[in-house]
């Protein structure tokens, strides 16, 4: 029996980000002058994957809550340097208009979209990769999402870091050629490693090649922090060093960095249509904001499902 089409999983936030400065403001604006280059570059990458891809289904995850206050407990640099002074996170100016007219978008199409409070769009896009019906497809430029792949229901994750029109098609062989460890082993690796964006400082003088030799030898980081007390356990003088001074950091590194599977979500209406839900409504937004362009070869993309 042939396998059904797979379902997309959009990381919103990683993919309009992306878009907000690949496109410069010059070359997307409304009539009255306002940016839409997120939006459009947002919609093109949409159309794209779902004519290359050929899902069925399609959910868009929002951040509505880009730094959870349960992850900052535990590690409160978490995200630490991307908190605007008046609070919130440092985000253009010209950026944070876009989001709602993207949502406004998305909802004229009949496209799914869905944030959580208290959790960003990773923990999101975690839940819906284990409860929603496989084959899923995980669609972000977030490496903290290799997390996620998993050869057997089937989860794989299209890394945009490259950008859309050369994404890389990820299964776990590939996370392991990556990074030297399997995906459900990924959040130990990167807790190890670190990671400056996110805040993480991971264990001072352990790269990536260290990182994955400890996770392969000792299973993960419970595996290490165990081994660390006893004394034959094979590690460097200067190793164990290391990994002892950042004993408090490792013991809630990994529940920082690894992804919420458990979110609670509202009922979604995930199938994609093969026309716009409210044709009239989004005649009208893409005559406002210019977007004409992005909005039929969206509304084309969908047809050609038909």
């Amino acid at each position: 029996m042939a396998q059904r089409p797979p379902i997309l999983l959009i990381d919103a936030p990683s993919l309009y980000f992306r878009a907000y400065f690949g496109i410069p403001e010059s070359a997307a604006r409304a009539a009255d002058g306002s940016p839409v280059n997120a939006v459009r570059g947002f919609l093109d990458m949409l159309a794209s994957l779902i004519r290359t891809r050929r899902p069925d289904r399609m959910v868009c995850a929002m951040d509505h809550d880009w730094r959870p206050d349960w992850r900052v407990a535990l590690l409160p640099s978490y995200k630490a340097h991307r908190v605007a002074p008046e609070g919130g996170e440092v985000v253009p100016d010209t950026l944070s208009p876009q989001v709602p007219l993207i949502l406004e978008v998305l909802d004229a199409v009949g496209i799914a979209h869905v944030g959580a409070t208290g959790y960003e769009a990773d923990d999101v896009l975690g839940t819906l990769s284990v409860t929603q019906p496989a084959p899923v497809e995980v669609v972000s430029g977030d490496r903290d999402l290799f997390q996620l792949v998993d050869d057997a229901r089937p989860v794989r994750l299209l890394y945009v870091g490259r950008g859309v029109a050369k994404l890389d098609d990820c299964d776990d062989a590939a996370v392991r050629a990556r990074y030297g460890v399997p995906a459900d082993r990924y959040a130990d690796f990167a807790a190890l490693r670190g990671d400056p964006s996110d805040g993480l400082p991971g264990v001072a003088g352990v790269g990536e090649k260290t990182a994955a030799r400890l996770v392969e030898r000792y299973g993960d980081i419970a595996g290490i922090l165990a081994a660390l007390d006893e004394p034959n356990s094979g590690f460097a003088p200067g190793l164990r060093t290391k990994l002892a001074a950042a004993r408090d950091y490792l013991a809630v590194a990994p529940q920082v960095v690894r992804v919420a599977l458990d979110v609670p979500l509202p009922e979604l209406a995930t199938e994609l249509p093969t026309a716009p839900a409210d044709p009239d409504r989004l005649l009208e937004l893409a005559a406002e904001w210019n977007l004409a362009g992005s909005a039929r070869r969206l509304v084309d993309a969908l047809a050609q499902r038909s």
